[in-house]
């Protein structure tokens, strides 16, 4: 039973639901969130306050700006996407405090939240 509760605080650790994101960006918390994606997936929509680095693309010079003090929350597309993974893979290996959005893009709006979306653009999530 131990090794159960470790799984589920450690799982609580690295990973984060769209209600406690959304509240914890009305509270102004240290939270800033990346959409991993590619380019052209962020461009044709996004959560609001997201900033674009696609996973493939994290590295020191990409990231040297980014205050270690924040928490940073990486999301892809939804559960079949894995851009949010391997993003948070690399930001944690960068030395970046992360978590993992549950269920990408596609949970947040399931969810009710706000998405920008700019109709008419390329849609290649790059995973």
């Amino acid at each position: 039973m131990e090794k159960q509760i470790q799984y589920y605080e450690d799982k609580l650790k690295y990973e984060i639901d769209s209600w406690d994101l959304s509240e914890s960006l009305k509270n102004k918390e240290k939270v800033i969130v990346i959409d991993a994606r590619s380019i052209d997936a962020y461009n044709h929509e996004h959560i609001p306050s997201a900033i674009n680095i696609p996973h493939r693309t994290m590295d020191e010079q990409t990231t040297k700006n980014l205050d270690k003090e924040y928490l940073y929350v990486c999301y892809c597309d939804g559960i079949g996407c894995n851009a949010s993974t391997k993003g948070a893979l690399n930001m944690t290996k960068l030395g970046f405090k992360t978590k993992e959005l549950l269920g990408g893009l596609d949970w947040w709006k399931r969810d009710g939240y706000e998405t920008s979306i700019k109709k008419g653009t390329n849609i290649n999530c790059g995973c």
